[in-house]
């Protein structure tokens, strides 16, 4: 294991061999009934004693109280003053920061930050969200460490996107969000309906040949267990949708406090599930001035019925659709401008609830919104990258000396 990599399989044993993945017996007692929220026992009592995110407008107002959004430490400084640089690098132009914080429940965050090197002055910040893919053993890494280079293949043009971001002038930060990577539900005993999903899987690797690794009986293990995780969120008063926009907002909050970062020119970025994320982010918070969502927009409409079984709990909260389709949710943030990327052939998203979304958006009349089509799968290519990347540049870059002038500005 590298350093620094969390431990994606639960307990295990001196030789680094996982447990097995099935119940366990207690002698004399019968089965033992497992934790369903391994790792994260402190969370009920974590949501039960705060309050309900409060949002600067009414309209993130109402969608913090559609999911559930807990509130984020109040205090800002209380969360910076958690932060623990852990390593640092200089590689290619550019400052790679291991950090983690810790947000009150649950396993420590682990995050990236990634910036120039060597530039002085500060930089606009970016939040990059990585996306779900259905892969939970990791989470940001996937935006960072050249070492996840079959996923970054598949899905990232073969970048990390974060370092190949920051190598174009930006702050990133990168984290790991609720249930994912460092913030994992520990699965070594996973509760009795995930053992058994997981054990009918493993039944179809045997019966192939194939020997899975810890990272892929994890990421089994995982899928199942969202579910659960669903109906815990649910039974607390939140959401599992909200309770990932809840470590977000910290995680933005982080970033504005970072050395070298502007506060007043932050963005957010997404791919995916991480484009879901990016939208409710800037929906929730009006310190993101300009944010990108990719491969996720549609309209519910289109989805029914043959594209419910595509999708995780994060793109689908109960009660949410009560505030407006999706790209009513994007035009609730306060953003100057925000692009939506959109690929033709995604197999997600049917193409006419991407054209929907787009025609619903473009109607606004708030000149706020891009929409740009390409063809090709679900996939955050180079070229969408390179716009997204242009995009964020031209609008998170700081006015002109001349309009700051004319606005009464030293």
């Amino acid at each position: 294991m590298n350093p620094g990599t969390p431990d994606i399989t639960g307990t295990q044993d001196p030789a680094g061999i996982p447990d097995s993945l099935g119940t366990r017996d207690s002698p004399g007692t019968g089965p033992e009934r497992p934790s369903a929220i391994g790792g994260y026992e402190d969370w009920p009592s974590y949501v039960g004693t705060r309050r309900r995110h409060i949002a600067e407008t009414s309209a993130g107002q109402e969608l913090a109280d559609a999911l559930g959004v807990p509130a984020a430490p109040a205090d800002p400084a209380a969360v910076r003053d958690s932060v623990v640089l852990e390593s640092e690098e200089t590689h290619d132009g550019v400052t790679t920061s291991r950090v983690s914080w810790q947000l009150g429940f649950g396993p420590r965050t682990g995050a990236w930050f990634v910036r120039p090197a060597g530039r002085t002055g500060s930089l606009p910040g970016v939040l990059a969200l990585h996306c779900h893919a259905g892969i939970k053993s990791g989470g940001a890494d996937r935006l960072v460490d050249p070492r996840v280079a079959d996923l970054q293949q598949r899905l990232y043009g073969g970048r990390p996107f974060a370092t190949w971001l920051a190598a174009q002038g930006f702050a990133v930060l990168a984290h790991d969000t609720f249930s994912w990577g460092s913030r994992r539900f520990d699965l070594g005993t996973p509760p009795w309906r995930t053992a058994a999903v997981v054990e009918g899987r493993e039944a179809l690797w045997r019966e192939a040949g194939v020997v899975p690794s810890a990272a892929e009986l994890y990421d089994a293990a995982a899928a199942a267990h969202e579910d659960t995780v669903a109906k815990a969120s649910g039974l607390l008063g939140t959401s599992f949708a909200g309770m990932v926009a809840h470590d977000d907002l910290a995680a933005l909050k982080v970033l504005a406090g970072l050395p070298g970062v502007d506060a007043g020119r932050l963005g957010s970025i997404g791919f995916s599930g991480g484009g879901g994320r990016s939208l409710m982010l800037a929906a929730l918070s009006p310190l993101i001035r300009s944010f990108v969502v990719t491969c996720m927009m549609t309209t519910y409409r289109s989805l029914v019925p043959a594209y419910l079984d595509a999708h995780s709990w994060l793109l689908q909260t109960p009660g949410l659709s009560r505030l407006g389709d999706f790209p009513e949710l994007a035009a609730r943030s306060t953003a100057d401008r925000f692009l939506v990327q959109y690929a033709l052939a995604d197999e997600l998203f049917p193409e006419d609830g991407m054209r929907d979304a787009d025609a619903i958006l473009g109607a606004s009349g708030s000149g706020r919104y891009t929409g740009s089509f390409w063809p090709g799968g679900h996939a955050f290519t180079r070229d969408m990258q390179d716009e997204a990347a242009a995009f964020l540049r031209q609008h998170l870059s700081p006015a002109p000396l001349a309009s700051a002038r004319q606005n009464g500005q030293s």
